[in-house]
């Protein structure tokens, strides 16, 4: 890793090395896109950051950003980084309390807002005085609910303000970012990111990729939250650096598959959730059982590959990541199996999702790789996983106690996970210490690693593991997106409700055949609606909100453990 030169270093000799390369294609609607070159977004930049410093600021103001992955988020950020600022990106699906306390918290100066899907919901949260800037694929109604004087668009002052010339440094030790964590366990904290930290991941996941992939152009679609860090930093932080990644960006939902297979990406990253449900739509079209006698045909079996890789848009990838969340064993084998080079890593906020990941020479599912250049990792005596990274944050804004309480006395990120190491270095994550709870029998449960068994059944796209207090486990599954509608109401299949009975009876005793007496699931609950984003069960990056869901199960948590074996909710 370099020690000198920091991310703007990077943004600069591209621009002026490789001004006419396209660095990023955002779709516009109608199955158009623009793509924008280095010099494009270079000069879009320069030109607000000239604008924000004649407003006045002080150098370190917050700046934030509201907006889905697009094309000028990256480029707003690079204007708010130029004209000597800190950005504070807030998720694109919270609601207006969030948006309103994390604008508030932040002391946010100044407030971009781009694609979005929620306005509506969220612009009750921005402070009335609050200066805006739209961009330019921002709900047309949010510049017209804005009153006069508080908003501009993007297009109006870039094309009125003439670039900021030369190349405007920052120190290491200057805040790039503040970046709020997506507040599965509460109100959302504000980690705080320097200059030289974001710098060093970004270089260090650079040769990661390079030493994977070799070094000719490459291709990545953008559309997990640019506001959490896994997203900031494997994709957006790497391409600034890297200079030779053509990032593409989804245009919606609906248009996700067509999006990808646009990219056509040769790095492509995930998590979890998502990659279960590109199994399930795989399964949907094939029978799992049918599908592996196909792959198991000598040549035929390599036809099938490829038609299922190309029908998910990854036939290009060169390497796969996920990330955010422990994925199951048997979905890393199921890939693998398809010859599709995914690898697990691990990382947190705090350290710039910096951290662990498994690669060629070292790599067995389940594990979640061996520690990247320059990180250190050790295991506390009450089994936590200790990180030392070169991506370590500086602490949490304005929670100087929070961040004392966080590290050790040498400088090691006290991460709340429970973990394992092997002589080689691999790292298992086995739980979270804040997740772990006990049942009547007395003794603890991590319920982490019974999940990833439950979720490895092609029949399930969620579950979660709870009972403290009570007399045993349980687990509560929501099955795959294709089975749902088909069981929901009047109309439900009767049949396929008693083969998915059947099946999760099945599924319920091999995994307790798996796990201690103390362990062991007395009942899998199916839940009555799947958890989301929307319904404020899953946080902007897919993780349980445990805690959310446990509160509205309450009441009947007693009466199911009760009754045992499969039940409806």
């Amino acid at each position: 890793m370099s020690d000198t030169r920091l991310i703007l270093d990077h943004v600069y000799a591209h621009e002026a090395g490789t001004p006419e390369a396209v660095y990023l294609t955002q779709p516009v609607g109608g199955g158009k896109v623009v793509d924008i070159t280095w010099g494009q977004a270079l000069d879009q930049a320069r030109r607000m950051a000239a604008h924000l410093q004649a407003q006045g600021l002080p150098r370190g103001a917050r700046i934030a950003i509201l907006s889905k992955n697009c094309a000028h988020f990256i480029i707003a950020e690079l204007a708010i980084w130029i004209g000597g600022y800190t950005t504070v990106a807030i998720f694109p699906t919270e609601k207006a309390d969030t948006v309103r306390y994390v604008l508030a918290h932040s002391e946010a100066s100044l407030l971009f807002v781009g694609k979005l899907d929620l306005w509506d919901a969220q612009k009750d949260g921005v402070p009335a005085g609050l200066p805006c800037i739209t961009l330019p694929l921002a709900p047309p109604r949010a510049l017209a609910h804005l009153p006069a004087g508080q908003a501009d668009s993007w297009d109006a002052v870039v094309a009125r303000t003439a670039p900021l010339p030369g190349r405007p440094a920052r120190a290491p030790d200057e805040l790039a970012m503040l970046l709020y964590t997506s507040g599965s366990t509460g109100t959302p904290k504000g980690v705080m990111t320097s200059f030289g930290a974001l710098s060093r991941v970004a270089e260090g996941i650079v040769a990661d990729i390079r030493r994977r992939i070799g070094e000719g152009p490459s291709r990545m679609l953008s559309y997990l939250p640019l506001a959490h860090s896994f997203e900031r930093s494997w994709v957006e932080a790497a391409s600034l650096v890297d200079g030779r990644t053509h990032v593409f960006f989804a245009e919606s939902l609906d248009t996700f598959v067509a999006d990808l297979k646009r990219a056509r990406p040769t790095l492509f990253i995930s998590v979890p959730r998502l990659w279960a449900k590109f199994q399930q739509g795989v399964f949907a079209k094939m029978p799992p059982a049918r599908l592996d006698r196909l792959l198991g045909i000598p040549i035929l079996g390599g036809i099938v590959r490829r038609k299922v890789l190309a029908g998910l848009g990854l036939d290009a990838v060169q390497q796969a990541g996920s990330g955010s969340a422990p994925l199951p064993p048997e979905l890393i084998r199921w890939y693998r199996k398809l010859g599709l080079r995914l690898s697990e890593g691990y990382g947190m906020t705090e350290d710039n999702s910096y951290s662990h990941s498994s690669n060629e020479e070292r790599s067995e599912a389940g594990w979640v790789g061996v520690p990247l250049p320059g990180v250190e990792c050790r295991i506390a005596d009450d089994g936590e996983v200790l990180i030392k990274s070169p991506g370590q944050c500086s602490g949490y804004y304005k929670q100087p106690e929070l961040t004392a309480e966080s590290f050790t006395e040498d400088g090691f990120f006290r991460t709340g996970d429970l973990g394992e190491r092997r002589p080689d270095g691999l790292l298992r994550i086995t739980g979270r210490k804040k997740e772990l709870f006990k049942t009547a029998k007395g003794k603890y449960v991590a319920p982490a690693p019974i999940e990833n068994l439950l979720n490895a059944h092609p029949m399930v796209e969620m579950a979660l593991v709870t009972g403290s207090g009570q007399p045993a486990a349980l687990a509560i599954v929501v099955l795959a997106e294709d089975l749902r509608p088909r069981l929901a109401g009047a109309a439900a299949d009767a049949a396929l409700r008693a083969e998915v009975q059947r099946e999760l009876e099945a599924l319920r005793n091999a995994v307790n055949r798996q796990l201690a007496d103390y362990e062991r699931l007395q009942t899998i609950v199916v839940a009555r609606e799947a958890w989301s984003i929307d319904n404020g069960l899953l946080t902007p990056t897919m993780k349980l909100k445990r805690a959310r869901i446990e509160a509205s199960i309450e009441r009947d948590i007693g009466r199911w453990v009760d009754g045992g074996g499969v039940t409806w909710a």
